[in-house]
């Protein structure tokens, strides 16, 4: 296959899912050959990533892994790589010492998307508290010239609970809990809007929408820079 990308995903499995969904749904298509091409990595195994972040030493080391991911899809040779996972972010710059193919970088296009949208201002960020520790998006949000809420204890946990307890678990969509997070982070913190860092919360503002607040969601916005970029890939091609 030639002219191609590769998704690292599986981090987790379902909301890899719903970016492959979204990607094929957004793609203009009127025939099998319009689609794009891409090989995807499901590596459901890989250890948790906000467990590392927050107990490094003793949680199971993602990196390994990662890297491992990103040898192979070496020898493949794509166009470039998404990583579709927030948290992951976290090691992105080993990530892409470790390769000479381009690697799109979720937090950073986010930021991009948000700056078109608005000019300053408080902007809440919702992740795993892997993300939130990890700083990617304050520092990618904040260069890019908003101030960044964190959620606070009792909202981080709304946060987890609807991530690990509800998604990762029970595979349940827990629409009023989503929402209820939604108003607490803007309404709640005085903020104009909030960005969406976690692929569950991007699978939750997929199938519940309906809500009223300004959400900036990195996924959707990873979906259409990985469409852009295909797409421009194959017009240099032909």
């Amino acid at each position: 296959m030639e002219n191609f990308f590769s998704i690292m995903g599986g981090m987790g499995t379902m909301a890899t899912e719903s970016f492959v969904r979204v990607l094929n749904q957004r793609t203009v298509t009127h025939k099998d050959q319009d689609y794009l091409n891409y090989v995807l990595f499901n590596h459901a195994t890989v250890p948790d990533r906000t467990a590392a972040i927050l107990h490094p030493g003793e949680a199971a080391d993602p990196l390994p892994f990662l890297l491992d991911d990103i040898a192979k899809q070496n020898l493949l040779e794509p166009n470039f790589i998404v990583l579709t996972c927030n948290t992951a972010h976290y090691y992105y710059d080993q990530l892409q010492d470790a390769t000479k193919i381009p690697l799109l970088h979720m937090p950073r296009e986010a930021a991009r998307a948000l700056q078109g949208q608005q000019q300053g201002g408080k902007v809440a960020f919702l992740g795993t508290e892997g993300s939130v520790r990890a700083g990617v998006y304050t520092k990618e949000l904040t260069a890019a010239g908003f101030e960044v809420v964190l959620p606070d204890e009792v909202l981080q946990g709304k946060v987890n609970q609807l991530i690990y307890g509800d998604i990762k678990e029970r595979d349940f969509l827990n629409v009023p809990l989503y929402h209820e997070i939604l108003s607490d982070a803007i309404e709640g913190q005085g903020c104009e809007s909030v960005v969406l860092g976690c692929t569950e919360l991007s699978l939750m503002e997929e199938h519940a929408p309906g809500h009223g607040f300004c959400v900036v969601d990195a996924q959707s916005i990873l979906v259409d820079r990985t469409i852009e970029r295909a797409l421009a890939d194959r017009q240099k091609a032909n």
